[in-house]
């Protein structure tokens, strides 16, 4: 999956320095909070393997790469998947609301910001990385990431860098609830399949020693 994932930012930066090529990556897999709600979240999950035009793409690809590949074998594909597109899809929301609360909240963004390109993997990046630190109990890691990320936010505040904050928060809430719920349904599955087996025990018992009596009362005279 992280080779597959590093191979798909590749493509599209390829492809988007081509002749006609950023029109094309543009109407399939390019952000931006003016654009209408339904159309975004279809083209988030593509979004998050566009790279920044003004960013060099090795670094994009050295950390999916190496993240996703970590991710990938300490929580799994599928846990991966869903961090990944979970703190993303968090981002691209974020955006939406700092533009509509506008700037002279805290949080809040200029008009302008609406048409920001807002894609690329560094969200989710942040966000594995938290929750593989949250998972491996590599709390130094964990708190330097976490710094990292609010100091950005501080010293730039722009639209990267608060989506990098919202990942990380994203990120924790994911992580806590892991270690919380992560195993309460196996464990309730598992009990219940514990109480139907010995249910079921017991029932044959009873049959069986139905069935021993009637074949006694049968011999009878």
């Amino acid at each position: 999956m992280a080779t597959a994932a590093t191979f798909l930012i590749l493509l599209f930066s390829i492809t988007q320095h081509l002749p006609g090529g950023e029109r094309f990556v543009n109407h399939i897999g390019v952000v931006k909070a003016a654009l209408p709600l339904e159309v975004s979240l279809l083209r988030t999950p593509l979004s998050l393997y566009v790279p920044a035009l003004a960013l060099p793409v090795w670094g994009a690809l050295a950390q999916v790469f190496v993240v996703f590949g970590l991710a990938e074998i300490v929580l799994g594909r599928r846990m991966t998947l869903v961090v990944a597109y979970t703190c993303t899809v968090a981002g691209t929301l974020f955006a939406r609301v700092g533009v509509a609360i506008g700037p002279d909240h805290l949080f809040g963004f200029p008009k302008w910001v609406a048409y920001v390109r807002d894609t690329g993997p560094s969200a989710a990046v942040v966000a594995l990385a938290i929750v593989i630190a949250f998972r491996c109990r590599a709390w130094f890691t964990a708190g330097l990431v976490v710094a990292l990320m609010v100091g950005e936010a501080v010293v730039l505040p722009n639209l990267a860098g608060l989506e990098h904050v919202v990942a990380v928060i994203a990120a924790l809430l994911i992580a806590v609830s892991v270690e919380v719920f992560g195993d309460f349904w196996p464990r309730v599955l598992a009990g219940v399949g514990a109480a139907t087996s010995v249910a079921a025990a017991a029932s044959r018992e009873v049959a069986v020693e139905a069935r021993r009596r009637r074949s006694a009362g049968a011999v009878i005279p």
